[in-house]
């Protein structure tokens, strides 16, 4: 039996990160663990501290990453992932996704690693081409209150794509849909995790905007599937990873209140700057080369997600997405 793989996973201690802990775990790899915690939790990783073959390291990837020992792959999945986040922590926001990429590119350098970043479908910013293809450049407000997160994502991907083409490292770059499953931060502002809050708490549901706009949400467990599949491929260029299946808000909010079995009145506030009108991946490249598709369907993976929080405690149901967000929404 050949020696198992060895992966190093920022942002592990996240809701994506996490769940590529366990991924890899359960496929044999050694995993060394990276979060500074700033949003992750520890409490998403922690069953896997008794195992011999993981490790946790409590580091801020924006500076110097130190890993001894060989490395086959790097995963960087470190990156505050909601405009909360962004309004809250925006230089770091730009920093992991600027400084932080380029300690793992030098690191995958140094270790001859093949190094996988997380991009997101924000690259794209308010589409004006729908569905969104991975050769589409985007329509993005540099200067705009998600643009911390959107631009230190694009930047992310052209110095990837510069290792690649200058250094000839392995380089591969997924876009990540919206995604959604258990671990989830009750309070960071997302549509799914803010709606089931309000459900569990008795609350009127909040819709910003008039609820026309659409998004498209793909179980964690297919994108676990689908982001390992293009670590293996031999493909360099980026790559759309998420559910086609488009659905306005409007309609998510009664998926959740028939999910839910609450009677909540649903509420209109304006819609945040530079929200993003519509929201779905083109997946034709995923499921030409990597033979990827998603299998878990919306109302299937909704059960488990609220399954997930109805086993919170109410200290934890308390969390409410942070004042400044109020801010988000302003021009």
């Amino acid at each position: 039996m050949g020696k198992s793989k060895r992966i190093l996973i920022t942002g592990a201690a996240g809701f994506l990160g996490s769940h590529l802990c366990d991924f890899y775990i359960q496929k044999g790899f050694n995993v060394v663990a990276m979060d500074n915690l700033i949003t992750g939790r520890l409490e998403n990783i922690e069953h896997l501290f008794p195992l011999e073959n993981f490790e946790f390291y409590n580091h801020d990837v924006s500076k110097f990453i130190h890993v001894s020992g060989d490395l086959d792959y790097i995963l960087h999945f470190a990156s505050p992932a909601s405009p909360i986040d962004y309004l809250k922590i925006p230089i770091q926001t730009l920093k992991v996704g600027s400084l932080g990429v380029h300690n793992c590119l030098g690191l995958a350098k140094s270790k001859n690693a093949r190094v996988l970043i997380a991009s997101t479908s924000e690259v794209y910013g308010d589409p004006e081409v729908h569905p969104q293809t991975e050769d589409y450049w985007g329509n993005v407000n540099p200067v705009g209150p998600r643009g911390v997160y959107d631009e230190a994502k694009r930047f992310q991907e052209a110095i990837t794509m510069a290792y690649h083409n200058f250094h000839g490292i392995e380089t591969r770059i997924v876009r990540i849909f919206n995604t959604f499953g258990p671990r989830m931060r009750l309070n960071d502002g997302r549509v799914l995790p803010a709606f089931i809050g309000q459900a569990l708490r008795g609350e009127d549901l909040t819709i910003f905007g008039d609820g026309s706009q659409t998004r498209s949400f793909c179980y964690v467990d297919d994108l676990m599937k689908g982001i390992h599949a293009l670590l293996l491929s031999d493909y360099h260029l980026p790559m759309n990873i998420g559910n086609p299946s488009e659905i306005t808000i409007n309609d998510f909010a009664k998926e959740i209140i028939e999910l839910t079995g609450t009677n909540p009145k649903i509420v209109l506030k304006e819609l945040p700057v530079n929200d993003p009108k519509q929201r779905r991946p083109d997946i034709t490249r995923a499921k030409e080369i990597l033979g990827w598709s998603p299998k878990v369907s919306r109302s299937e993976g909704l059960k488990l997600t609220y399954d997930y929080f109805k086993g919170m405690s109410a200290e934890e149901l308390e969390k409410r997405p942070h004042d400044n967000f109020e801010k988000y929404i302003k021009h």
